[in-house]
Order: C-alpha cells, then structure tokens, then sequence
C-alpha cells in the first residue's frame, strides 16, 4: 500500500466477476495463518458460497453477538421497566446484576448462556451466604433471559433449569410472608374480589401502610389527622399498640384513597370504626382478611401479618435505611431512653419511604395513580 502497510489478498471469481478477499495484515497474520483462511476461502468457492459475503456475515453476527450480550440485554430490559417501577428500585435491581452477575456472564451473547455457566454465578453468591440474594438473582435473570426471547435474541431460559438447584433458605418462622413477586398477581385478585367491599379495602390498607392486623381493624376516624393537608397521619394511641407507644403512620395519597372510598360506604357515619362489625359497635373480626385471603387462593401461603414482612424485605432491597424501616414497623426500642423521644423519629424520610412504597404498589398492581382533590371531610 502507498502507506507501506502490507496485507494479505485473495483473488478470485465468484458468478463470472472477479473478486478480491482481505485475509489479513502483515505480519500480524503469519503466512501459515493467511494460507489457511485462503484454503478455507476455495473450500466456500468448492460449495458455491461467495467467501466474501461470508465473510461480512460472520462480521455482522458477530456485530449481533456484542450487542445482544446479557449486559446490554439486561440494561435494556430494566430501562423498559420505569414506566412501572420506583427509580430507585430499577436502580437497586441494576447494582444487583452488576455486582454479581455482570462480572461473570454480561460480556456473553445472551444466546450462548446455558444452565450451568448461570448456575456457576449463582454459586459464587451462594458461597457467601446470602442464599436469599441467589434466588432472587435467579428470578430477576429469568425476566431478562424471557424478554430476550420476546425480542428474538434468545430460544431459551436457562433459569427454569435451575429450579430446585440453589440451597433453600430454610423453613420460614412465624407469620407466612407472600413472596414479593407474587404480588403483581395478588393486586390484581385483590382488585376482583368479589366479598365484602370494606375487607378488600381493609386489606389495600395493609398492604400500603404494613400496620399490625389489631392494630388496623381497630382503626378509629378520630386518629386520622390533616387528611386534607400536606401532611396526613395516623396517630395510633398508645392504648392501642403492640410496643404501648403512639405511633405515627404517614398517609400516601393512596391510601388516603381508600380512606375517601370508605367514606362513601353506607354506614360510615354510624361508627367510629373504619372497619365495623355488622353490629356497628365492634370492629371488623380478627379472622374476616385471613379468611379473604383464603378465598383468593392464598390459604397457607400467606397471612396478613406477613405483609409487614414483606414490605420490611422490598423496602430494604430499594435502599431505604434499616432504622428508617424498623421505626416504620414499630417494632421495639430497646434503648429506653431513646424510645422515649423517638415517636416521630425519621418521620421526614418515613413519609417519602412510604410514598414510594404505594407507587411501587399501584405499579405492580397495574393501577394509575390519580391526584387526589382536597375533599373536606365529614364529621
């Protein structure tokens, strides 16, 4: 060449015009090496096939390889998923692939990935104890290998494979808790119950704000403050919980949704419950959620009481701190002196907390979230 660089070529004809086929540079590729590509050039002329044009195919395959690899792919697929997941959560199931998987098959063509090289990265979290991340690893791998088959860059999920192949986590203790995938299904059999209307919304309520069961189906109107202001609350009395410390329930939008739906109920006015017995002078009995669930296809495998649970499991894997979830919870102070001041503690991050926990919750339900007017309410 003019510049004094060097290259291998290969003449040749192909459907009567003469052609010319790069083999490679000099002396990067050895004359044994150019020899080579040269008898596998005549050996595609013998079958017909231009060596040329095969050659810019396997370039654009290779192109297709790069650019579908499990990285890109999951990248992609996660991108997709804003439109109906919390930021902060898509941000959360990002920095789990990149820890932990990304480093050991993201640079694969998501095509290529089998059973056991997904299983070997599953392993490795595996190995450090943290045998719940590995399994939630494998579900979110599972939605990123089925949406590469939806959009044609792969034939097969490997992750279905794997079922039963990582180490359980062991027997649960206590309350039975819904796994947290399971509940874009259970919203949407809690929007077609077809019972009694204040259970379903009783059980919307405790899945927004994760209360103890009591402590909610005793729920009285005059502890539910500023509903029409920036700020609502529940101010739960002392009397009335587990720890015998008031606690502060910070109120988002949608549940003051429910609040205005239970207001319109027939009978609302006739009690101070949000949630009467038929008598009226009672509140709703401790069984009448459990036995909706029961309804709704969840006997033994979730509970109410799990809820909190749940929410306690989802709120730590969005990135919320732990003394911000656990004062949400009301859960013990052992510190007496501390417990003492700390009623409304963290009450500035537990109220966004718990905003993002409702929107995390309409979007898996398949809900709009819909401004609420200010609406004066009713004494």
């Amino acid at each position: 060449m003019p510049d004094g660089a060097r290259y291998w070529r290969m003449d040749y004809r192909y459907a009567g015009k003469r052609r010319t086929l790069a083999l490679g540079v000099y002396p990067l590729l050895s004359l044994s090496d150019a020899r080579a590509r040269r008898e596998d050039a005549r050996g595609s002329l013998a079958q017909d096939i231009d060596p040329g044009v095969a050659k810019k195919a396997r370039k654009r395959a290779a192109k297709v390889a790069c650019e579908n690899t499990f990285e890109a792919t999951a990248r992609e697929w996660i991108a997709n998923q804003r439109h109906r997941l919390a930021t902060r959560y898509c941000a959360l199931l990002l920095a789990r692939l990149e820890a932990d998987i990304f480093p050991h098959i993201g640079s694969r063509p998501i095509a290529d990935v089998d059973a056991p090289e997904l299983l070997d990265a599953l392993r490795r979290i595996e190995k450090r104890g943290a045998i719940e991340t590995a399994l939630r690893l494998r579900q979110l791998c599972g939605q990123v290998f089925r949406y590469a088959i939806a959009t044609g860059r792969a034939k097969l999920d490997p992750s279905t494979d794997l079922r039963g192949a990582l180490k359980s986590p062991g027997r649960p203790r206590g309350h039975k808790a819904m796994p947290l995938d399971e509940m874009p299904t259970f919203m949407h059999a809690l929007g077609a119950y077809d019972g009694d209307l204040r259970t379903r919304l009783a059980l919307r309520l405790t899945v927004l704000t994760f209360a103890r069961t009591t402590e909610l189906r005793a729920a009285r109107w005059p502890e539910f403050e500023n509903l029409d202001g920036n700020e609502p609350v529940w101010r739960i009395p002392a009397e009335r919980t587990k720890m015998k410390r008031e606690h502060l329930v910070p109120l988002a939008p949608q549940a003051l949704a429910v609040l205005r739906e239970l207001r319109e109920l027939p009978g609302s006015d006739a009690s101070l419950f949000l949630f009467p017995s038929a008598s009226l002078e009672k509140c709703m009995s401790n069984n009448t959620m459990l036995y909706a669930l029961y309804r709704m296809g969840y006997h033994g495998r979730a509970t109410v009481h799990g809820f909190r649970a749940m929410a306690s499991t989802a709120l730590n894997e969005m990135g919320f701190r732990a003394d911000v979830i656990e004062r949400q919870l009301a859960h013990e102070e052992k510190n007496t002196v501390r417990a003492a001041y700390n009623r409304a503690e963290y009450l500035k991050e537990r109220r966004t907390m718990m905003n993002q926990w409702a929107d995390y919750i309409d979007a898996v339900g398949g809900r709009n979230v819909i401004p609420l007017q200010p609406k004066t309410r009713r004494e």
